[in-house]
């Protein structure tokens, strides 16, 4: 998955949808991108809870669903 980063504040994040979601299939999560913060939400609850943390996190956890 490829992030764009969305605006510096976060006021507008641009939302990016897992390639394992589909219309036909299961949903799964999104994440938007800012400079200092990956920002995700379940794709079946967008005003629901989200989680954010720091870039690094979110690459070695990536790095880590890679490998399962």
């Amino acid at each position: 998955m490829t992030l764009k980063l969305s605006t510096k504040d976060g006021s507008a994040l641009e939302w990016v949808k897992s390639s394992y979601s589909s219309n036909d299939g299961p949903s799964c999560v999104e994440v938007a991108a800012t400079p200092g913060t990956v920002h995700i939400r379940d794709s079946k609850n967008k005003p629901g809870p989200r989680l954010a943390v720091a870039p690094t996190t979110w690459a070695a956890f990536v790095m880590y669903a890679a490998t399962r």
